[in-house]
């Protein structure tokens, strides 16, 4: 870009990739500096190096914006000054913050600098405003706890963003906003006060992966546990207070979305095709499961639905899907 282009334009990339914010170089020649965005799902992951400039998010900017997200700053090089909720920061080489785009922030990077942002919707996380609020503002070192395990991890995802297939990236988004959540909880609750938070979010995301595995015949204990990064004993822990256990879960929710192919009228798929679909190796097995579940076979619960003429319910000792979560 010409000279007396490159502030605008730079105010204007950044605002578009990032969130909309105001950018002031803090020297008088010419402005340089490079942004670079990758996607991981839900999880956006940008690496920007530029000269000595001040950052500024104003409630008038913010306004503009149409979801909240939460922002893990890694400083790569150089150092910066943060502000957000009242507390000041000096962040140095290897340190990290975590921001809200919901209320003001500034920084300012007295030379030139590089750094990874991690920004994803605010409602993914799924921790407390109260909790948020007390991280920002602070430099979170890789000597501090957690922190020394977080930042490598993150140093390396975002070297690699660009190289994932979609499954494996939206796999890996789920772990980070794990690693965000157990981040924000430690620094909020020392000595592991609100564990179970930490637990409920693990939990939250082994639930969301076996929805979107079912069909999947060989969807078990020991690959959820290896997907996420956790032991089987672990999992099966996590599960305790769930009155129920991972393989029956798993078996259940076959049964329901096998229950809603079924009693779709529309559909001319054959109760084998509909078993095989939805992860169930033998048809024979998928029956007696489906009867001693809802009870009825799986013909007789087609051939129920499809005698209701008026949407009424179904005859008695047919149970719905829906109606057994």
């Amino acid at each position: 870009m010409p000279d007396r282009e490159k502030v605008a334009y730079w105010n204007d990339a950044v605002s578009r990739t990032l969130v909309p914010m105001t950018v002031a170089p803090r020297g008088d020649g010419p402005f340089h500096g490079r942004i670079a965005t990758d996607h991981l799902g839900y999880l956006q992951v940008s690496t920007m190096e530029a000269d000595a400039k001040r950052v500024s998010r104003t409630p008038a900017l913010i306004a503009r914006s149409s979801e909240a997200m939460v922002a893990v700053g890694v400083q790569v090089s150089g150092t910066a000054t943060f502000v957000q909720d009242g507390r000041r920061a000096e962040v140095g080489e290897g340190d990290l913050v975590v921001y809200d785009t919901a209320r003001p922030y500034f920084f300012d990077y007295p030379q030139r600098f590089t750094t990874h942002v991690f920004q994803l919707p605010r409602h993914k996380l799924g921790v407390a405003d109260g909790d948020i609020r007390q991280v920002t503002g602070n430099a979170i070192g890789t000597t501090d706890g957690f922190g020394a395990v977080l930042l490598p991890f993150l140093a390396t995802l975002a070297a690699s963003a660009d190289g994932y297939p979609p499954a494996v990236a939206s796999q890996l988004a789920g772990h980070v906003v794990d690693l965000f959540a157990t981040l924000i909880t430690e620094r909020t609750h020392p000595g592991g006060a609100d564990a179970d938070t930490a637990r409920s979010h693990v939990l939250i995301r082994v639930r969301d992966y076996i929805n979107q595995n079912l069909g999947d015949p060989d969807l078990s204990p020991e690959g959820i546990a290896r997907t996420h990064r956790i032991s089987v004993r672990y999992l099966h822990r996590l599960f305790e207070s769930e009155r129920t256990t991972v393989s029956r879960l798993i078996q259940q929710r076959r049964l329901e979305e096998c229950g809603r192919e079924l009693a779709h009228l529309g559909t001319a798929s054959t109760v084998s095709a509909v078993a095989h679909r939805w992860g169930f190796v033998s048809t024979s097995h998928f029956s007696r499961a489906f009867r001693r579940t809802y009870g009825v076979s799986p013909r007789e619960w087609r051939k129920l639905r499809a005698a209701q003429v008026d949407g009424g319910q179904l005859s008695a000792g047919a149970r719905s899907p829906s109606a057994s979560r």
